[in-house]
């Protein structure tokens, strides 16, 4: 995630579905188009479900990636 630019970022540790969706659907909401958002998680569904919510929602998912016991993504506002 260190070579991306980021606009803004959530840490959703120790949050289960769908917590985490739900608060970063509210944060972007309060961001501009174009914006990043990065967003830390530890629900291990949050991987594929960061995925389907963009999909659906047209936010971009530009990175996704696990380390540990860490999820980060990185999603630009539509």
């Amino acid at each position: 995630m260190d070579d991306y630019d980021i606009d803004e970022s959530i840490d959703l540790s120790g949050l289960n579905c769908p917590l985490p969706i739900l608060k970063t659907k509210k944060k972007l909401s309060s961001m501009s188009s174009g914006e990043r958002l990065l967003v830390v998680a530890t629900d291990p569904g949050s991987y594929d479900d960061f995925q389907y919510f963009c999909s659906h929602s047209g936010h971009k998912l530009i990175s996704r990636e696990k380390k540990d016991e860490m999820y980060n993504f990185l999603i630009e506002r539509e």
